[in-house]
């Protein structure tokens, strides 16, 4: 997530919008206090609502976790895992030297 500040808007504008195009987020600050969020006019925007695409955004950019993301949209748990799935979003996320270890620890 970028953080833009008010000034940042005259000087940047393309920036923050090439951004929503690619899909992140961004907020503005104003004295270095949250604004607003620019969040990306996407798919999940159109169909699930704005609480539900920044829960969804803020997870997957692993700003959230999966709790969280599943209060912030007014779902459960699973229902929220669900959606993420049909966004191909995946839940768990391993890195290499994770699931190594876990390996290691099992045998």
């Amino acid at each position: 997530m970028e953080t833009f500040t008010v000034r940042d808007l005259r000087e940047r504008t393309g920036e923050l919008i090439r951004g929503a195009e690619e899909g992140r987020l961004s907020v503005v600050t104003k004295h270095g206090t949250p604004v607003f969020i620019a969040v990306p006019f996407d798919e999940t925007l159109l169909r699930e609502g704005v609480a539900t695409a920044l829960a969804v955004r803020l997870f997957d950019e692993e700003h959230v976790s999966l709790g969280k993301a599943a209060k912030m949209a007014g779902l459960s748990v699973g229902q929220m895992t669900d959606l993420l799935a049909s966004y191909g979003i995946p839940v768990i996320r391993t890195t290499r030297e994770e699931l190594e270890q876990s390996l290691a620890d099992f045998g």
